[in-house]
């Protein structure tokens, strides 16, 4: 097989507002095990968006934006139901920004040769593909932004605002999430950014300028959340995967704490994931464990072990019918900067 042949069926993102999960949901709540969890994370996710208080913090981490779940994420944007993101470099990167140039995620197969695929320039997400030679188009407009900004340290939300600014002129996809959160005010956080396509970038930009460059700083990245924390009355987390993005989000109460900033812990959370808890993992903890660190309540908190594209469409529809965000007041959080 050829390279066009591999790279035929593209994914479809999902749309959220085109069905209504609400009478699944409702069944789901009858039911037990998983079912019952998801009914109830569907509850505490429709809580924070009721809570006319609530800052709502959507964690981004895996690859499901890849696998389809791109649309609702940055619906959830759009429909005013979250206020800040915390996520891993790729899902902003290799997979949003990625595809606001013009780029594609194709349908694949985990059953392949990937000696093949790498002889053909094709990477693969599991059963999911997307073309290098477009990736290392996506690294080389990161290093265009990079060089038309001062030389001087920049956190992770600074640059992706850059990101955004650029696809208003440069985007050739309607409603990227990265676009979206600029223009909305809504910022994202990327603690461990250059671990994706924008550390190829930026890598090149500072090759090429090795005496005075841009750079990200990831400390003033933690100040800037954690500012959020300590204007926000009360937060919510929604949690895609674990890592890095869930325990920067959850870190910031014991930040303003060290701060001699008094802040209520999280009030609602819901995490999903297939991690396993028994080797003291679990994506950085279950959230009963992180109130122990003074980070989650645990009145409202819901784990739901289950692979997030089977799971997220659900919750975000079931949100999106039941209305709540028509009424909600925008937090526009970049302001405060």
């Amino acid at each position: 097989m050829n390279k066009k042949e591999f790279l035929q069926e593209e994914i479809q993102h999902v749309d959220m507002t085109s069905f209504d999960s609400t009478p699944i949901i409702d069944a789901m709540n009858k039911m037990s095990f998983t079912s019952r969890d998801i009914a109830r994370a569907a509850d505490i996710l429709a809580r924070m968006v009721g809570d006319k208080d609530c800052t709502v913090i959507l964690t981004l981490a895996g690859s499901t934006s890849a696998g389809g779940c791109m649309k609702v994420y940055a619906d959830m944007i759009k429909y005013n139901m979250v206020d800040t993101i915390v996520s891993t470099g790729a899902s902003i990167v290799d997979m949003d920004f990625f595809e606001a140039l013009g780029f594609k995620h194709y349908k694949g197969s985990p059953f392949v040769d990937d000696h093949l695929l790498r002889s053909l320039y094709i990477d693969r997400i599991y059963d999911t593909y997307i073309d290098e030679e477009e990736l290392q188009e996506c690294d080389k407009a990161i290093k265009e932004i990079a060089d038309s900004l001062d030389h001087r340290p920049y956190s992770s939300r600074e640059f992706i605002a850059e990101m955004g600014k650029y696809l208003t002129t440069h985007s050739k996809k309607k409603e990227s999430l990265v676009q979206l959160a600029y223009e909305n005010n809504v910022p994202i956080f990327c603690p461990a950014f250059s671990d994706s396509s924008a550390g190829f970038g930026l890598v090149m930009h500072q090759y090429e300028n090795p005496d005075s460059h841009m750079s990200i700083d990831s400390v003033k990245d933690f100040y800037e959340l954690t500012q959020i924390k300590m204007h926000a009355p009360t937060s919510g987390l929604f949690m895609i995967g674990g890592g890095v993005p869930k325990n920067f989000a959850q870190d910031t109460v014991v930040c303003a704490e060290i701060l001699g900033k008094e802040v209520p812990m999280h009030q609602y959370a819901v995490q999903i994931t297939v991690a396993d808890v028994r080797d003291g993992a679990c994506s950085s903890s279950t959230l009963k464990e992180a109130s122990s660190w003074g980070k989650v309540e645990t009145i409202f908190e819901q784990m739901v072990y289950a692979e997030a594209t089977t799971v997220v469409p659900l919750l975000g529809s079931y949100v999106y019918h039941k209305g709540d965000w028509k009424n909600r007041e925008k937090r526009e959080w970049t302001k405060i900067y």
